[in-house]
């Protein structure tokens, strides 16, 4: 499970150092994908294999499934982070999701999201106040997995 929040640096290579605590669970690879709101999405192969297979079980005869099929799979991609625990983001993905050198490394739960710091900061206060007051029917009644 992944939890808290980061704020590494982006380097002029485009890499960054993956929080410690992520590090034992993602050192033999991950993939790295497009999220919502910009950010980017990072799962364990297996992680992302269970996503993957939602995304599919839809009809493909529908344009809006179709649609998300496409962005989601042509954006992914497989990577291994280097010895010293850093992860390369490949170019596509910093333009999409605008990571620039300051960023945010967040858990939330079955995945990691990068954000622009700037963004996150910026999506975070505007959900503040709305998080404090949901209540239980926003919360799925099964688990998810």
């Amino acid at each position: 499970m992944f939890l808290g929040t980061y704020t590494p640096r982006l380097d002029e290579k485009g890499r960054f150092f993956l929080p410690a605590k992520f590090r034992d669970e993602l050192a033999e690879g991950l993939v790295i994908a497009k999220g919502q709101e910009h950010c980017l999405t990072i799962y364990t192969p297996e992680g992302f294999q269970q996503e993957a297979a939602r995304a599919m079980s839809g009809p493909s005869t529908l344009r809006g499934i179709r649609d998300f099929q496409r962005m989601y799979a042509s954006g992914a991609s497989e990577e291994v982070p280097d010895k010293q625990g850093r992860l390369t983001v490949p170019p596509m993905l910093r333009q999409y999701a605008g990571l620039d050198k300051e960023i945010a490394v967040i858990g939330a739960f079955n995945r990691i999201e990068v954000w622009d710091l700037p963004a996150w900061e910026a999506y975070q206060t505007a959900q503040e106040e709305e998080f404090a007051q949901m209540d239980g029917e926003i919360a799925p009644k099964e688990p998810l997995m």
